[in-house]
């Protein structure tokens, strides 16, 4: 497996462009909401167990996964964000397994946004963080959902604090798209340096 720098950040908070900037760069990406939706999609064992449970509103007509449909459900039900969970983080973690194991990149990008705590598979943390009502502002655009349905996500995730505590590096997104990109750019110098680091023996 490649260095893997993991990139945490919530709702809202550009982690999406940030791994946009990093892949312009030639950096492999391992994204976690990409691999949820690949784990779905249709013929996928996951998404019939899904309908099983949640009945046919969980499906659209063409047979996709109906996403809205599932996020009210789960995010106002504990118990059965916890079954989705179970079913689909096994999944979701192969997936991304995979994906890095095959990366040819000097180094890989893993995205994952329910990172809770440090993730043993990155050898470093990037955190992409912005002010919370940002994130909501952001998140109701871009989704088209209502104030309380992102703030129902936002509990679920971890704290802005707590996610600020895991970080090796944060980029502050609160600026402009090309102010991201310079410090993007800045971080990929870094970790190319520190991949060869890794891969350099040392001397005994």
């Amino acid at each position: 497996m490649p260095f893997v720098v993991g990139i945490a950040g919530g709702i809202g908070s550009g982690k999406t462009a940030v791994s946009d900037r990093f892949h312009c760069l030639g950096i492999e990406i391992a994204d976690a909401d990409i691999a949820s939706r690949r784990v779905v999609e249709p013929g996928q064992p996951a998404l019939r167990t899904i309908a099983d449970r949640f009945g046919t509103d969980a499906l659209l007509g063409d047979g996709n996964l109906n996403r809205g449909v599932l996020r009210a459900r789960v995010f106002k039900d504990a118990s059965e964000r916890r079954w989705l969970e179970s079913l689909l983080h096994p999944l979701i973690n192969q997936w991304i397994r995979n994906t890095l194991d095959a990366a040819q990149s000097p180094y890989a990008i893993l995205v994952n946004p329910l990172m809770r705590q440090r993730d043993p598979r990155a050898d470093r943390i990037l955190v992409v963080d912005v002010p919370e009502q940002v994130q909501i502002d952001r998140a109701m655009a871009r989704d088209g959902v209502a104030e309380s349905q992102v703030r129902a996500i936002l509990a679920s995730q971890l704290d802005r604090r707590s996610r600020l505590r895991l970080a090796d590096d944060v980029i502050n997104n609160d600026g402009s798209l090309d102010d991201l990109h310079r410090a993007v750019d800045g971080l990929h110098e870094r970790y190319v340096r520190l991949a060869r680091l890794r891969l350099t023996p040392t001397t005994p």
